[in-house]
């Protein structure tokens, strides 16, 4: 079988994992090392009146314990915050600066107030439970709605109200004026519930620094070394990006959480350049709980408007979302730019409108997490249409049907402005419910064990691979060694693998002869992104081809001179140039021989995304006495346009559905209204999905190509998580709908459902 793209083959890179010379950041150690701890505050809202680190700085093995104040003074800044827009009504929303350490103000259980540098790490915790802090408890507001009450604790004196954020898209008033024409309004209420990430390598920073160049370096477990260079150095310390060399080595999981700047990503850079030392700081689990980005947190209504024959006419969805006590990097991103656009999902729906309030928290901040608000607008439109059906008694792949964009339609532009380039939904559809056996169900739902059986369908659409620049250099040495360096980031999804397959067809060369490399902002790349938003192998794998054919142009010419013909007469093929017309060639490894090696650079421009879609049907069996829900079959089929690896590509789609399914039936963040503490902070109080707890999940793809970009792909890294949500919750509604239960919010607990059956019992 030719190692090449389309074929299933292992992931190269599992050998070092599974034999332990895998190389995180925990692995890299340097001589001299200090060890930091950080001290954060143990209240969700107060007033910072003090923080005494006098006789932490006494104790035995400190170097240094460092607060807002030492910063201040040494004329650091804060970390940036990417994503700014206007209000709706006009006005840029307000930026209140993200410090690195507290200033004046606590605003979210966990933030941090002092960074404490020792010998030993036991010596940093030591020291770090003698620094004295004095705070004054003030009111405070967890969740959205209350955030944005009249009276309500205020956060910022920059932001009225607590208001981060107004944002529309599309025209409300034609969307209301279409809703009161419908035949039919049908409207859900929901939440998408707070998440914590919980990536199996928590986070981490190494700093470094060297006083004869007066150069920084970081090494850190992030999504693209190269954007955490960009966004976190010059804002920070007012210096140059070059002046620092930020190294990423292998990863263990990001899931958005791990692209944007934290701050003690620069504390370690401060303290190492204050010290004259390297300082090591490492999350435990229960910092990760506190202080890492969470996920989702808004909570929509929405109405949906059709007409007597079903089909849509408008759909209106008013949000609350939480930004949390203090803006992220992309805070404001996830509930305005990426989920809205996508909230038709595959409908013809004529008027579309999005009102979103986002409100400052006192809760950990927001920042994207696998989909970054793409399964907050499938998870709404997939939930209303079924809700939709039940109540005009239409079958839900039915009424999808009717109301599906066509082949024939395409490229087709959503009343949001979102221009989709192919697809055809109705066809894979038909294809996942016949794999499912969608119409045989009504055989299985009685069962014989007492339990409710319900079927779930969710078409859901993403828009993957945003534009953008990636970079991409090839580089052959004389010896026949091959080098790729790429900008994007694995963090668990194999991306040496489909590279080295790529690159390995292109050239017609041994894939054993590729080493990829990445991770280094040293990399001779003529420009970097990352790994977000599912794009790179559309980004990444477009900066490939692109460097790819630069290199046979490169060997183009020097084989002409080999073969004593002109350029433009020599063909490339099976790792060889060839004269035209004549049976002399000579390989591209000679001629990289002869010219003692061969580079190719690429630089790729994506002008527009990719858009992924699937249907997922989800079955599950709720037990009545206890509440429990077992998921006993899932089928997905997706068209991701052209598939590179299918055995890799089935492992992004099994994670992302146990991902979806973890939030929708266990996960939760929990805060005390009354005083913001934390009440699920640890694996004891925050459910996860167990592999026990998930079935074997049948996947297969049916694909039309991508017009948007030269291979054909589109980004599949988010999908599962995206449709599998509503899919599963619309399946436990399915099974208990008889009772007269038309809804339950996320997570769905065996507690919960089971309340919502005594409840309804009970009438």
């Amino acid at each position: 079988m030719k190692f090449g793209v389309g074929q299933p083959f292992r992931r190269v890179e599992d050998l070092r994992f599974i034999t332990g010379t895998g190389r995180y950041t925990d692995d890299h150690r340097h001589p001299g090392e200090a060890f930091a701890v950080v001290v954060r505050s143990r209240v969700a809202h107060g007033v910072l009146r003090s923080v005494d680190a006098e006789a932490a700085r006494q104790m035995p093995g400190v170097l240094g314990v460092f607060t807002a104040a030492d910063l201040e003074a040494d004329g650091i800044g804060t970390l940036p915050i990417v994503v700014v827009l206007d209000h709706a009504e006009g006005g840029t929303m307000p930026v209140p600066p993200r410090t690195l350490l507290a200033r004046g103000k606590v605003r979210y259980l966990g933030e941090p107030i002092a960074f404490v540098v020792a010998e030993t790490l036991i010596e940093a915790v030591e020291a770090a439970e003698a620094v004295e802090i004095d705070i004054e408890d003030l009111p405070v507001a967890v969740e959205p709605a209350a955030a944005l009450t009249d009276g309500a604790p205020l956060l910022y004196d920059e932001a009225p109200g607590n208001l981060a954020l107004h944002f529309t898209l599309g025209d409300i008033a034609a969307a209301d004026a279409a809703l009161k024409a419908s035949d039919r309004v049908v409207e859900i209420d929901l939440v998408n519930n707070r998440i914590v990430v919980n990536s199996l390598e928590a986070r981490n920073a190494i700093g470094i620094f060297e006083p004869e160049a007066g150069d920084f370096t970081l090494i850190s477990g992030t999504q693209g070394s190269h954007m955490i260079r960009e966004w976190l150095f010059e804002p920070v310390f007012a210096l140059p990006p070059e002046r620092l060399r930020v190294i990423t080595p292998d990863v263990g999981g990001g899931f958005g959480m791990k692209a944007v700047p934290y701050p003690e990503q620069a504390l370690v850079l401060y303290a190492a350049r204050k010290l004259g030392r390297p300082v090591r700081w490492q999350s435990s689990r229960s910092d990760a709980f506190l202080s890492d980005t969470q996920g989702r947190d808004n909570h929509s209504r929405a109405r949906l408007g059709l007409d007597a024959e079903g089909r849509f006419t408008a759909l209106k969805v008013e949000t609350l979302a939480s930004c949390g006590g203090a803006l992220s990097a992309f805070g404001v991103y996830c509930p305005t730019l990426s989920g809205p656009p996508m909230a038709p999902g595959v409908y013809r729906i004529p008027k579309v409108a999005t009102d979103v309030r986002i409100a400052f928290t006192n809760n950990a901040p927001i920042d994207a997490y696998r989909g970054a608000g793409r399964p907050e607008a499938a998870y709404l439109i997939e939930r209303l249409v079924d809700k939709a059906a039940r109540e005009t008694g239409i079958a839900p792949d039915a009424l999808r049907a009717i109301n599906m964009i066509a082949p024939e339609e395409m490229p087709h532009t959503t009343d949001t402005g979102v221009t989709y380039d192919s697809g055809d939904f109705a066809a894979v559809m038909r294809t996942g419910l016949a794999a499912a056996d969608w119409h045989g169900f009504a055989n299985r739902r009685e069962g014989n064990d007492g339990r409710l059986r319900g079927i779930g369908l969710a078409y859901y659409i993403e828009r993957t691979g945003v534009p953008g620049n990636e970079g991409a250099v090839v580089e052959i040495g004389a010896d026949g060694r091959i080098v790729l360096h790429v900008g994007t980031q694995s963090t668990g999804q194999g991306h040496e693998t489909t590279y080295v397959q790529m690159l390995a067809e292109r050239l017609d060369v041994p894939p054993e002869s590729i080493t990829v490399k990445t991770g280094d902002t040293r990399q001779p790349l003529p420009s970097a992104g990352g790994t977000v938003a599912s794009r790179s192998m559309v980004h990444g794998g477009g900066a490939l081809k692109l460097a790819a054919e630069a290199v046979i142009a490169e060997g183009r010419a020097l084989a002409a001179q080999l073969l004593d013909v002109l350029p433009e007469a020599v063909e490339f093929d099976s790792g060889a140039f060839r004269a035209t017309g004549t049976n002399r060639h000579v390989g591209l490894l000679e001629v990289a021989a002869s010219a003692g090696g061969l580079t190719g650079v690429g630089d790729f421009t994506q002008e527009d995304g990719t858009f992924p879609n699937g249907a997922h049907i989800c079955e599950v069996a709720v037990d009545l006495e206890t509440g429990r829900i077992e998921v006993e079959r899932y089928t997905v089929v997706d068209d991701f346009g052209r598939v590179l690896n299918p055995l890799l590509l089935g492992g992004q789609i099994h994670g992302g559905i146990a991902q979806g399914i973890g939030q929708a039936m266990l996960e939760r963040t929990v805060y005390d209204p009354d005083n913001g503490q934390l009440l699920s902070g640890s694996f004891m109080d925050y459910g996860l999905p167990r592999a026990d707890d998930l079935p074997f999940f049948d996947f297969a793809t049916q694909n039309v190509p991508c017009t948007t970009n030269p291979l054909g792909i589109k980004g599949a890294g988010e999908a599962g998580a995206i449709g599998a949500p509503p899919a599963f919750v619309n399946a436990v509604v399915d099974a208990l709908a008889h009772l007269g239960i038309a809804h339950l919010d996320m997570p769905l607990t065996p507690s919960r459902v089971w309340e919502a059956i005594e409840a309804a019992k009970q009438g």
